[in-house]
């Protein structure tokens, strides 16, 4: 068997990762491999250095009433049996970066249309025999769902119309929605010849709408959400004010997939080669974070109040010997992740009664992440206020690492989580993870056993069972040392391999 899959990010590549998806993307090919499987894996070239290349062909695409010529290239390197695909354009690689940021007022409007372009590249390099047809398709996120939009409604594609599509939804709160017309980054703007079905494509919320997530949801023959729990939550509606994060407007679409036994939940993996059993030292961490912040601070001519105010927090952390637990996360700064941190708690914000309860076991919070600019300010401004956190705004795959295998505990508090590869890898290294009680948390993470779970009906109850949940880890983790290791030992045993998961994948999805 043979499949493609087409996705935006691929942690093979270098520079390709954003969030949890490239790991996917990297790893499951592998996997599939091993059982015999032939697969194809294909990005755009956003104009990284890869490495040796190897030119494939090129494909005339019709796009935007003009013609467009892009180029496909290998890249040559050692994973057997699967080959690394990308596709160049200067569409791609105008802002050497995965994803752009739109204003507001027009979201997802580069990415869109640069997406839109690959997604057609895909499509006239499967009729033109520049990519292998395969068995079957598989599609990652909004980002190539214009790929199923094609297929079905371009008679250009008519051979290719029965190819088994399987569509998988890594975030749901991210929908690539644009206008059907009127726009330039629209629909109609990209494909002015194209006949569609606009119910099936439409948003739900905003009929005039282009919702290419829904789309693909429609017209796969196989969806997949990456948990169990996921694929229950994801068929009920969304209640912000509740704290409750389902369906995002696509539940009932989902329920459909459900009742078709279109919809399938299958848990994410872990990579559980053998890992460097170097014993790292406080000191060695901090000295990798000092390290990793001056990088950070030469690639700016102005020194920003966050790595200073990390930086004084560093040395003060090495002039004063590790006593109590070290509290860690590590992850992308989304209200997803950390929306209940930022929940008000009489004077303070959460992340401030957590620097608290903390300090009163002599402990210190380390948090290591990037993403949403007011959430990185915020966070900013709680390390000033505490002198037991430090906030490292960026990603170092090294203080990575370290904290995974350092940490006494993992926090990871998501408002909703589909799967989540942070508290597997925290597992992985055993450290307990204390988590909200969603998604794959849900599946990966259980209550006094392997780490620590809360839950509430709305935000305020949950940011309290929060700390409550955090008072009672630190509270066992300093009074009961034969309980905590019993815990450490059944985090570090757990497994979630790659191997069972592409069974499934076989199984039920292709």
């Amino acid at each position: 068997m043979h499949v493609l899959m087409v996705a935006a990010e691929n942690d093979a590549l270098p520079n390709a990762k954003v969030g949890g998806v490239a790991d996917v993307i990297r790893d499951v090919p592998k996997a599939l491999v091993a059982q015999g499987l032939t697969v194809d894996v294909v990005i755009p070239d956003y104009g990284f250095e890869l490495g040796e290349r190897c030119f494939i062909g090129e494909v005339s695409v019709a796009f935007k009433s003009e013609t467009h010529v892009l180029s496909l290239f290998e890249i040559t390197q050692n994973q057997k049996g699967v080959r690394q695909i990308v596709i160049s354009h200067p569409l791609f690689s105008q802002s050497l970066s995965v994803y752009c940021n739109d204003n507001d007022n027009r979201p997802f409007a580069t990415d869109a249309t640069k997406f839109a372009l690959f997604n057609a590249a895909i499509c006239e390099a499967l009729i033109q025999g520049v990519l292998t047809q395969p068995n079957t398709l598989h599609l990652h996120d909004w980002h190539s769902a214009c790929v199923a939009v094609l297929l079905k409604f371009n008679p250009r594609y008519g051979k290719l119309a029965k190819l088994r599509l399987v569509y998988t939804v890594h975030n749901l709160a991210l929908q690539g929605i644009r206008p059907f017309k009127g726009d330039d980054s629209s629909l109609e703007a990209w494909f002015p010849s194209l006949s569609y079905d606009g119910q099936r494509l439409c948003d739900p919320r905003y009929p005039h709408c282009f919702n290419p997530m829904r789309s693909a949801i429609n017209l796969a023959d196989k969806v997949h959400v990456v948990s169990p729990s996921y694929s229950q939550e994801v068929q009920i509606a969304s209640n912000d004010a509740h704290g409750f994060f389902g369906g995002e407007g696509l539940e009932r679409d989902l329920q459909q997939a459900a009742e078709q036994g279109k919809l399938i939940g299958i848990l994410n993996g872990c990579d559980y080669a053998i890992q460097d059993e170097h014993e790292a030292t406080y000191s060695q961490l901090l000295e990798q974070i000092e390290s990793t912040l001056f990088s950070w601070m030469a690639k700016s001519a102005q020194l920003h109040s966050s790595h200073y105010i990390a930086h004084q927090r560093v040395l003060q952390f090495m002039a004063c010997d590790k006593q109590g637990p070290l509290v860690t996360s590590v992850g992308r700064l989304t209200e997803q992740k950390v929306l209940l941190l930022c929940q008000q708690q009489s004077k303070d914000l959460t992340i401030d009664s957590v620097c608290q309860i903390i300090n009163q076991f002599k402990g210190r919070l380390l948090v290591l992440g990037s993403g949403d600019s007011k959430l990185e300010h915020l966070f900013t401004c709680a390390m000033a206020r505490n002198n037991n956190f430090l906030f490292l705004k960026g990603y170092g795959q090294d203080v990575g690492d370290l904290m995974y295998q350092l940490g006494d505990l993992f926090l990871m508090p998501s408002s909703f989580e589909p799967c989540g590869i942070s508290q597997m890898l925290a597992m992985r290294a055993g450290q307990p993870c204390l988590v909200h009680s969603v998604g794959g948390l849900k599946d990966t993470v259980e209550h006094n056993v392997s780490g620590f779970c809360f839950n509430g009906d709305t935000l305020s109850t949950q940011a309290d069972a929060l700390l409550q949940s955090l008072t009672e880890a630190l509270s066992l983790y300093q009074t009961n040392p034969k309980q905590w290791q019993a815990i450490k030992r059944r985090a570090a045993d757990a497994r979630f391999s790659w191997d069972s998961v592409v069974t499934d994948y076989i199984t039920y999805l292709y």
